[in-house]
């Protein structure tokens, strides 16, 4: 009988990195964790059996070869992105290998179809970078509501209904890196290209299914969706929306990380237990003379879903159920619908 393929995980024992993990020894693979702290990396190691810790830093290739020696493919959970993606792309082109990331990063998931593509091309393989809850669930749901038969339309909106947003150290520090990057201005995706301002972000009501319901949104509150979906379908205005309690959160200092939540076990075995945040993203599509289309994903905590969206990422490459070569989304590169599909029970979709 074949061995199973062997996955490595860049940033394994960060907050999302532990959830990758649990999801991919949770569908049989056998997993290298990787990363900086090497004391991080042996009490992970040890934590559950068969997992191969090989540390590694982003300023050393030497390292990063190591690391990927022998693996089908590398899942990348180290933030900031401005600073990891380049080179553990680099390290997956030279061994050949897929590059999966959760990277929420707008700037960063720029840069790496800028640079990747021609490059991963040429090697004949994938890079599938923001695959997780911010940048591939949307592009998903966006690309199943247009389905096979609209070619294009006129603007998708995406509301992320967060009942709150207990943001992770690498969160914060993702944001810090964007925020300088920026120059402290925000950004937005209008007329078919990113465009930086100073605007305030306007504030409105939006209907939510229940139990959420009417909630107010800032407006362009914009995340990684404005990277992927454009960069494979004829959208020119791409709008992301937000809980206006979420952003409270995310943007006090003092809001404290995510926990486990009180009902749940602090953990098991195989990885930690989610946190007790629910959220709604409501995908509308429009194009003129058409009805709206509408597309609903519900589920609990954002960074736990974001592993098995990666994962099932992972699963689809190395089976041959992906499409394409070069930086490519989930929605250019997956079958959107069979994709979401698969994700049940950790993200319910209504059509």
């Amino acid at each position: 009988m074949q061995s199973a393929p062997t996955v490595a995980v860049f940033g394994a024992y960060g907050h999302t990195g532990r959830f990758v993990v649990a999801h991919l020894r949770e569908r049989g693979y056998r997993t290298v964790v990787s990363g900086r702290d090497a004391d991080r990396l042996a009490a992970l190691a040890a934590s559950a059996p068969g997992l191969v810790a090989r540390p590694a830093s982003v300023d050393d290739p030497a390292a990063l070869d190591r690391a990927l020696s022998g693996a089908s493919a590398v899942v990348n959970c180290a933030g900031p992105f401005a600073t990891t993606a380049a080179p553990v792309i680099e390290a997956a082109l030279r061994a050949g290998i897929p590059y999966v990331d959760v990277a929420a990063e707008i700037e960063a998931n720029v840069d790496t179809f800028d640079r990747f593509s021609e490059p991963a091309r040429a090697a004949g393989t994938l890079v599938v970078p923001a695959m997780a809850f911010y940048g591939g669930l949307g592009d998903l749901l966006v690309s199943a509501a247009m389905g096979k038969d609209w070619a294009w339309a006129d603007e998708a909106h995406i509301a992320y209904g967060l009942d709150s947003w207990h943001p992770t150290a690498g969160t914060r520090a993702a944001g810090a890196v964007s925020r300088e990057r920026r120059g402290g201005r925000r950004v937005r995706y209008t007329k078919g290209q990113l465009e930086y301002h100073d605007d305030s972000l306007p504030v409105l009501d939006w209907a939510f299914p229940e139990p959420l319901g009417l909630r107010p949104v800032l407006g362009e509150f914009t995340m990684a969706d404005v990277v992927t979906v454009p960069s494979h379908l004829a959208i020119p205005e791409v709008v992301t929306y937000m809980t206006a309690e979420a952003a409270r959160d995310l943007s006090a200092p003092d809001t404290p990380a995510p926990a486990p939540a009180p009902e749940l076990p602090s953990g098991t075995a195989d990885g930690p237990a989610p946190s007790s945040q629910t959220f709604v993203v409501d995908v509308r599509v429009r194009r003129s003379g058409e009805p709206e289309r509408r597309v609903l994903a519900a589920g609990q905590d954002i960074y736990a879903v974001s592993a098995p969206l990666a994962v099932e990422a992972v699963d689809r490459i190395l089976s041959g159920r992906a499409r394409g070569t070069g930086v490519l989304s989930a929605g250019e590169t997956f079958d959107p619908s069979d994709f979401l599909g698969a994700l049940a029970p950790h993200i319910r979709v209504d059509f």
